[in-house]
């Protein structure tokens, strides 16, 4: 297994986006396509090592670039959450945005762009859950510690499979919210389901979050148990 990773440049809207292919060289191609779509600081080095592991179980991982080429933050920045509130305030942007590199992962050589899902995190499953929002021609997603409020306008009947990973404790994401996203996929007639871990707040996937006072904090149990419901649902959608 030769696992490789491959920079991509690409167009969309409102300028150049910088996104990172990864997927096993040595593996038969096309194989299912997978966005990874990152958390609030955008794309790094942790979402690459994440998507590895995806790619190692046979898929073509792009780790998406939905705020623009060199727009990255740190938890060190003081306006780390810039990129994401532009976003944030035009969820019409936002849309076409995660349709664009949806559309980019479908291009790709190594991807059979017949099936494609989507996975992400905090933001990500945000965008995510946008991407199914629009109707996009996808088999699924997964949403890990997302943010479940819907866009300020209708969505479409949503044919993706969702399955939302959420930790039960996340001020981000209170219970009222998450009934409130179960409702909504329900009325767009989603086959959804949600995984709730007891005992875990948001970012639970994030090794470098420590921040139980506000309710941010790494849970391993939450991690690994998470991780093995997306494998798991990958394969149901692409058997």
């Amino acid at each position: 297994m030769t696992i490789t990773r491959r920079t991509t440049v690409h167009e969309g809207p409102g300028g150049l986006f910088e996104s990172m292919a990864i997927f096993d060289d040595a593996g038969s191609a096309p194989r299912p396509g997978i966005l990874l779509f990152p958390n609030v600081l955008g794309t790094k080095d942790a979402d690459f090592a994440y998507a590895e592991r995806v790619a190692a179980l046979g898929y073509a991982v792009l780790v998406a670039d939905v705020f623009g080429q060199g727009k990255r933050t740190t938890r060190a920045d003081p306006d780390m959450g810039r990129y994401m509130a532009e976003l944030n305030a035009d969820r019409g942007l936002l849309r076409d945005r995660v349709n664009a590199v949806h559309a980019v992962l479908k291009s790709l050589a190594e991807a059979d762009e017949r099936r494609t899902a989507a996975i992400g995190f905090c933001f990500g499953g945000k965008c995510v859950l946008d991407l199914a929002r629009s109707g996009a021609d996808m088999a699924g997603g997964v949403s890990f510690h997302g943010v479940y409020d819907a866009p300020p306008f209708p969505s479409a009947k949503i044919g993706a499979k969702l399955l939302v990973c959420h930790g039960w404790n996340d001020p981000i994401a209170p219970p009222e919210a998450t009934v409130a996203l179960a409702k909504e996929l329900t009325d767009a007639g989603c086959d959804w389901q949600i995984h709730a871990y007891g005992h875990t707040g948001h970012a639970f996937t994030d090794h470098d979050v420590d921040m139980p006072e506000k309710g941010l904090a790494y849970q391993p149990d939450a991690d690994r148990r998470s991780f093995r419901s997306m494998v798991d649902f990958l394969g149901d959608l692409f058997a």
